[in-house]
């Protein structure tokens, strides 16, 4: 082996690995869930989009960010639909898109993760930590799940901060459909 073609061969072994780009692709969803007065709903959370750095061997190179509009909420009932879009929750006048973004990504064991991230809802950052399943392949997809503390962002505030009534903790699932970013 001549040493041209040795320098070109190590040179790539040392070149450092990244994490490889997707984006969502149809099929994927955002939903919640929780209770009001004892009686569980859940709603989705349309329009949404995730890009995802992600490779299980460089976890250290991962990230994610996902923009979700607020305006869509949908829990199949109007009146709650309207009363979530409203000041005393979402306020989606004032503040009409939450971000999460995560930038540190550790294994839970076989294809589990979880992506310690930071919600920003209301103008308000929180730490929040989503756990996932990795499936891999062409098309990978994950699906997480997280727990969000409502009134750690506003959410549901003043008359709505019995949490008899609504409790604090709402349940966030998501299943993301993705392919390579181009």
């Amino acid at each position: 082996m001549s040493l041209k073609p040795l320098a070109v061969a190590l040179l790539f072994a040392a070149a450092p690995v990244y994490a490889a780009d997707y984006v969502q692709a149809p099929g994927s969803s955002l939903t919640f869930a929780t209770k009001y007065q004892g009686e569980v709903f859940s709603g989705r959370l349309p329009g949404f989009t995730s890009k995802i750095s992600f490779d299980p061997v460089r976890l250290d190179t991962s990230r994610f960010d996902v923009i979700i509009p607020l305006a869509g909420a949908d829990t199949k009932n109007a009146e709650r639909d309207d009363t979530l879009k409203g000041a005393d929750f979402f306020s989606i006048a004032k503040f009409p898109t939450a971000r999460f973004a995560a930038t540190k990504v550790r294994s839970l064991g076989g294809n589990n993760y979880a992506a310690d991230g930071s919600l920003s809802l209301r103008g308000v950052s929180k730490p929040v930590t989503l756990t996932f399943t990795w499936t891999p392949g062409p098309k990978p997809v994950l699906s997480g799940k997280a727990t969000v503390k409502r009134l750690d962002f506003g959410v549901g505030g003043g008359d709505w901060a019995d949490t008899s009534v609504i409790p604090n903790e709402v349940a966030v699932s998501t299943k993301l459909n993705l392919v390579p970013a181009k």
